[in-house]
C-alpha cells in the first residue's frame, strides 16, 4: 500500500518514540489529508513486529468507525469486528459507556494500542475536568494501554476545556503535538485541494418593525444593528436559494470534467434540512438525498451515497468530520453553528483530492462575521502569498414572481411564537398555512419583516484564485 511521503515520516516518528518508552503520540493533520490509513498501517506493523497484541479504534461517529474498521482489516489482512480471532474492534466514542470490566480486562492481560480519532472531542486533563467520553479514558486506557495515538484536525475544543492526552506549551497555550501536518504542507504536496471560499452578502436589506423601516447594506450592518438573528438569514428562502443557486451552476460546470462530482448542503436543523430538500426539488427539479439521525438507517444512506453519482446530500452534523466522501467539491454551509473547529471540519469534506480532472473545492456561506473571521484565517494557511479579495455583484435571486422582486418581502418568525396557520403576505400573492390562529395576533405581537431588495454579492476570499477561475 503506497504511503505518502507525510504519511510514512508520522509512522517513522511515531515508532520511535514508542521505541524510545513513549507511550502515547498526538498527531495533528489537515482534514482530508489520509489520517486513518496513517494509523492503520502504522498498526499493522506494530501486529507484525509482535509489539502489540490488540488493536481498538475508537472515534466520533459510526460511519467513521466503519471506514476505520475497513481500513485497518485492509492493511492488516486481519479481522477487526471484535469476535474470537479477530486483531480488534472499532468503536465510536457512545460506546465507551457500554463496555463493561471483562472488556477492560483485557487492557490488563494484552498488549493493546489504541487509536482516537478527532480527539478533541474528548475533553479533561483529569477526571475532575473530564467530560463522560474523557472519564472513560482516563480511567480505563491512559496508564493501561501499550501504546496509543490520539488524531486530530482541529487541535482546540469550542469550551476551551483541555483535551485528553494533551499537554499544552506556555506562554500561549497552544497544544504541543507530536507531529504536524497542516493545510498548507497539504496543498503544496498535492494531498488537498485549495480551497475557495464564497461569501454571500446583499446590498440592500430593509427590516419593519411595528411600521418603521431601517436599511442595512451588508448582513454584518444588519446583524449588528437590529434584533434580527444569524437564524433568520439562514432560513430566509432567498438567501438559500441565491447560495443553493450559485453552487448547482459551479457543481454543473465541475460535473463536465467529474461526472460524479457531489455536493453537500449542512443545514442548522432536521426541520430545515427536509425543508432544503424540498426547496431543491422546487427550484432545481433535482432530488436531495437527506441523512440526518431521525432517518432509519442514516449511515447506509450516507455510504450509497458515496458511492453512486448523486448530486447532492444534506445533512445536518452527521458529515461535519471524518467523514470521506471524496467526490464532494461543493459545499453551502448552512448551519447555525459559528465556531471555527465545525466550520473548518465541514471545509475539509470538500478537500481531499482524487484521481479526477476537476479538483476545485468550493465552500459557499453567508456573509456573517464570524464565517469571515475562519475563512481569512484558512486563506492564511495555503501556500499563496497573493493577498486577493474580490467583488462580484449579482442579480437577485428571490423566490416568487422575479419580474417583481424588488418589492419582495420575507417575513422574520420571532423562535418563541408559533406562526403557522398565518396568512401571510408577500407582495400580491398569498402563502396559505395550515391552520388559523388568534385574529389580533398581528396587532399584538412584535412585528418585524425583512426585505431583501437590491443585488447579491459574493466575495470570494483569496487563496490566489480570481473570480474568473470560479467560471
Amino acid at each position: 500500500m503506497r504511503l505518502r511521503r507525510w504519511q510514512t515520516a508520522c509512522i517513522d516518528s511515531s515508532l520511535k518514540q514508542y521505541l524510545d518508552g513513549q507511550s502515547h503520540f498526538l498527531v495533528l493533520a489537515t482534514p482530508g489529508s489520509g489520517k486513518t490509513l496513517m494509523a492503520s498501517v502504522l498498526s499493522n506493523h506494530l501486529l507484525k513486529n509482535d509489539l502489540v497484541d490488540l488493536i481498538f479504534c475508537f472515534s466520533p461517529s459510526s460511519i467513521v468507525s466503519m471506514d476505520f474498521a475497513e481500513c485497518l482489516q485492509l492493511s492488516s489482512n486481519e479481522r477487526f469486528d471484535g469476535l474470537i480471532g479477530s486483531k480488534g474492534r472499532a468503536f465510536t466514542y457512545q460506546h465507551l459507556q457500554y463496555l463493561d470490566g471483562t472488556f477492560w480486562e483485557l487492557f490488563e492481560k494484552y498488549r493493546v494500542f489504541v487509536i482516537f480519532d478527532e480527539i478533541h472531542h474528548c475533553a479533561g486533563s483529569s477526571v475532575d475536568n473530564a467530560n463522560s467520553w474523557g472519564e472513560h479514558i482516563i480511567l480505563n486506557i491512559q496508564n493501561k494501554a501499550r501504546f496509543t495515538m490520539a488524531l486530530t484536525g482541529t487541535p482546540w475544543r469550542s469550551d476551551t476545556a483541555p483535551i485528553v492526552f494533551s499537554s499544552y506549551a506556555l506562554p500561549d497555550g497552544q497544544i504541543s503535538c507530536d507531529y504536524v501536518y497542516g493545510l498548507y504542507e497539504a496543498i503544496l504536496d498535492g494531498v488537498c485541494r485549495v480551497p475557495q471560499i464564497i461569501a454571500v452578502d446583499n446590498n440592500h436589506i430593509s427590516v419593519i418593525e411595528n411600521n418603521e423601516t431601517a436599511v442595512f447594506e451588508s448582513f454584518d450592518d444588519l446583524l449588528s444593528n437590529s434584533q434580527v438573528a444569524y437564524q433568520d438569514v439562514i432560513e430566509n428562502d432567498d438567501v438559500i436559494k441565491h447560495i443553493i443557486t450559485s453552487a448547482s451552476k459551479k457543481l454543473d460546470f465541475i460535473r463536465l470534467e467529474n461526472s460524479n462530482a457531489a455536493g453537500l448542503i449542512v443545514a442548522s436543523s432536521i426541520e430545515q434540512a427536509n425543508r432544503i430538500s424540498t426547496l431543491v426539488k422546487k427550484w432545481l427539479q433535482e432530488e436531495a438525498v437527506v441523512a440526518t439521525y431521525k432517518e432509519s438507517d442514516p449511515t447506509a444512506i450516507i455510504q450509497r451515497f458515496r458511492h453512486s453519482e448523486s448530486k447532492w446530500i444534506i445533512s445536518v452534523g452527521m458529515i461535519s468530520e471524518g467523514t470521506n466522501i471524496p467526490r464532494l467539491q461543493v459545499c453551502c454551509y448552512l448551519s447555525n453553528i459559528k465556531t471555527e473547529m465545525y466550520f473548518r471540519q465541514t471545509l475539509g469534506r470538500i478537500l481531499r483530492v482524487t484521481d479526477t480532472m476537476n479538483q476545485e473545492a468550493i465552500l459557499y456561506m453567508p456573509a456573517e462575521p464570524k464565517l469571515l473571521e475562519y475563512a481569512y484565517r484558512v486563506r492564511h494557511d495555503v501556500p499563496v502569498e497573493a493577498d486577493v479579495v474580490k467583488f462580484e455583484t449579482m442579480q437577485s435571486l428571490l423566490v416568487g414572481d422575479e419580474t417583481n422582486s424588488q418589492n419582495k418581502t420575507i417575513s422574520l418568525k420571532e423562535p418563541s411564537i408559533d406562526l403557522a396557520g398565518k396568512e401571510i403576505k408577500l407582495n400580491g400573492f398569498i402563502e396559505n398555512t395550515d391552520s388559523l390562529f388568534d385574529e389580533d395576533f398581528l396587532s399584538t405581537s412584535y412585528d418585524q419583516v425583512m426585505n431583501i431588495f437590491g443585488r447579491f454579492k459574493q466575495e470570494t476570499i483569496g487563496i490566489g484564485l480570481g473570480l474568473g477561475e470560479l467560471k
